[in-house]
C-alpha cells in the first residue's frame, strides 16, 4: 500500500524505511526523502540553539540576580551544558555552526527574550561571553 506523504507522514516514513531495507529503490519517494533528511539536520540546529539560549539565559540571570542564585538555576545550567555537549558530540558539524557570529547572535537574542520575562534592564546587544566560556564545566559569570 502506498502512503501519501502529505496525508500521513508517519506511515509514509515507515513505508519508505521498509522500501530502503528491501532495496526497492525505484519505489522510493526520493524528493520527500531528501526533504526529510535535510529537516533532520534542521531539528538538530534548532535543538542546539534552544539549549544554548536557555543556558545563556540562566547564566545571565545568575550574574544579574545573585540573590536568586540557587540549586535550581545551577542544575539547569549544568543540564543544559551537558545536553549541548551531547548534541555537539552526536553531530560534530554543529561545532562550526555554534561558533558562527550570526548563530551566536541568534542564541543571544533567544536568551534575551527569556531574560526579559524577569524584567531585567540594561541587557547588552551582544552576548558578553564566548561559547567556550558558556560551555566550560565550572564557569559561572
Amino acid at each position: 500500500m502506498r502512503h501519501n506523504y502529505d496525508e500521513d507522514v508517519v506511515a509514509w516514513a515507515q513505508e519508505q524505511a521498509q522500501l530502503l531495507r528491501s532495496g526497492k529503490w525505484l519505489q522510493l519517494d526520493v524528493e520527500h526523502l531528501a526533504k526529510e533528511i535535510e529537516d533532520a539536520g534542521k531539528s538538530e540546529k534548532r535543538a542546539l540553539a534552544h539549549r544554548l539560549g536557555v543556558l545563556v539565559e540562566h547564566l545571565y540571570n545568575w550574574q544579574k540576580q545573585p540573590e536568586q542564585q540557587g540549586t535550581s538555576w545551577l542544575t539547569t545550567i549544568r543540564v543544559q551544558r551537558l545536553q549541548v555537549l551531547a548534541l555537539l558530540d552526536k553531530a560534530p558539524s554543529l561545532k562550526y555552526l555554534a561558533g558562527q557570529p550570526e548563530f551566536w547572535l541568534g542564541v543571544w537574542h533567544d536568551a534575551v527574550l527569556l531574560v526579559r520575562e524577569t524584567e531585567l534592564d540594561d541587557i547588552p546587544a551582544e552576548c558578553p561571553w564566548t561559547l567556550e566560556q558558556v560551555l566550560a564545566p565550572d564557569w559561572l559569570p
